[in-house]
């Protein structure tokens, strides 16, 4: 029961659709980047769609151009969840939003685009809003039908404390991907001028391609290596090793807490992160049993080998997979972080090497054909040894992130209704 006065949102706020572009006006560059559902991230905010964002290059009304701060809410379903998101455009470019979404404008006199972002984010706005939504395949809203969302509404100052509670938490989730990105920058780049620009550091410390380094011919791989350095494939790397999946009919092979069952779906959910401790179901021992899942131990590399082909994640601790799967269990003499970069790099010929009529997939035999180059294990384990920080770093970031991501969606609700009041501007809880 909340203990703010509930009001519909009828002259609290106004909701513009996109522009109606014309197609002939589209193009892979220019200057106005083309907002779509498809740019959403589930727990809001934007993504840059590198290589498939749209460019407008036709005329514009200015009306229709967003600076940074502007709100823009999903006016249709394209993915599970989706309706009734809101998302704040992000800044750097110039960006236009099509007739799928809707920018959202406060009444100043009544609520805070702040405000009105995290109440968008509650099950009582989406729930009211799909319950109110029309379309037997897709379905699409209005601004009229958001206009009769009945929501608590407190009074302006108190939007302002609680949006600033939640935003504060958000900003350090940022700031700690941002973190993550500069450490993946380093520990990628450390690997590239190692392992495939082969300046690892010689006996004497100077990068060894660049120094003088002996090269010879590899006829398996068809380039020069390293002295000592030898071809070999995927398999070298460790135990490749599938998955499957249970029968869903037996409602006593997922349970809540057992063993976790990771499937492409949830690497989805977890890109921008490296590691992994579960997905959104577990599997208990008698699923287990039933499908024959082998529990892979921590540290296992996870790639998603169809639907889509790539995604990656490292084990945080022992767990199974789906048969979407095709992961990588070192125990050939490589670290997890050699590993993870190694099926990375060879990324490009995995895909090429993918088959299938409906989707594709790689199958464990054809990443047994793919070739790649085998360093002197000492060289792999300073690798490992240089870059170990910056992994526990990393896996530091996402999990105190996870901790917030928690508190922030235990809070948002309780913020809400007034269960939790702030007691003013910038004195907590």
């Amino acid at each position: 029961m909340s203990k703010y006065p509930l009001k519909s949102l009828h002259g609290k706020i106004s909701i513009k659709h996109g522009y109606p572009f014309k197609s002939q006006f589209f193009s892979d560059s220019g200057e106005h980047i083309v907002l779509t559902p498809g740019n959403f991230m589930e727990a809001g905010g934007f993504k840059r769609q590198v290589g498939k964002e749209k460019f407008y290059t036709g005329e514009i009304p200015e009306e229709y151009l967003h600076k940074k701060g502007d709100l823009i809410v999903a006016m249709t379903e394209q993915g599970a969840g989706l309706l009734g998101s809101c998302a704040f455009v992000p800044e750097g470019d110039t960006y236009l939003h099509n007739q799928r979404l809707g920018l959202v404008t406060e009444n100043s006199d009544h609520v805070r685009n702040e405000f009105i972002y995290y109440l968008f984010q509650t099950d009582n706005v989406r729930n009211q809003i799909r319950l109110s939504s029309s379309g037997s395949k897709v379905k699409h809203t209005s601004p009229e039908r958001i206009y009769d969302v009945v929501v608590p509404i407190p009074d302006v100052d108190q939007q302002e404390d609680i949006a600033k509670v939640l935003s504060d938490i958000d900003k350090k989730i940022e700031i700690n991907n941002k973190i993550n990105v500069d450490l993946e920058f380093m520990a990628k780049l450390t690997y590239d001028y190692w392992f495939v620009q082969f300046d690892f550091p010689d006996a004497n410390g100077k990068p060894y391609k660049s120094s003088g380094g002996k090269m010879v011919y590899n006829e398996e791989l068809k380039r020069e290596v390293p002295d000592g350095w030898g071809g070999g494939t995927l398999t070298d790397l460790g135990d490749i090793v599938g998955g499957s999946t249970p029968s869903t009919k037996d409602g006593t092979n997922f349970i809540e807490h057992g063993m976790p069952w990771i499937t492409p779906k949830d690497l989805s959910r977890n890109i921008g992160n490296k590691f992994i401790s579960h997905g959104e179901v577990d599997v208990s021992d008698q699923g287990i049993k039933s499908a024959s899942l082998k529990v892979y131990p921590k540290n296992t590399v996870l790639m998603s080998s169809r639907a889509p082909i790539g995604y990656m994640a490292i084990a945080r601790n022992e767990l199974t997979t789906n048969q979407g799967f095709k992961s990588f269990i070192p125990c050939k003499g490589f670290s997890s972080s050699f590993v993870y970069y190694a099926v990375k790099n060879a990324m490009k010929a995995i895909v090429q090497y993918s088959s299938g009529s409906t989707f594709k997939e790689v199958s464990g035999s054809t990443l047994k054909t793919v070739k790649i180059c085998l360093p002197k294990v000492d060289v792999s384990d300073l690798y490992s040894d240089k870059v170990k920080e910056i992994f526990e770093r990393q896996n530091l970031l996402e999990m105190e992130n996870q901790k917030l991501v928690e508190l922030r969606d235990w809070l948002l609700p309780m913020l809400m209704n007034g269960q939790v009041t702030v007691k003013g501007k910038k004195k907590g809880l």
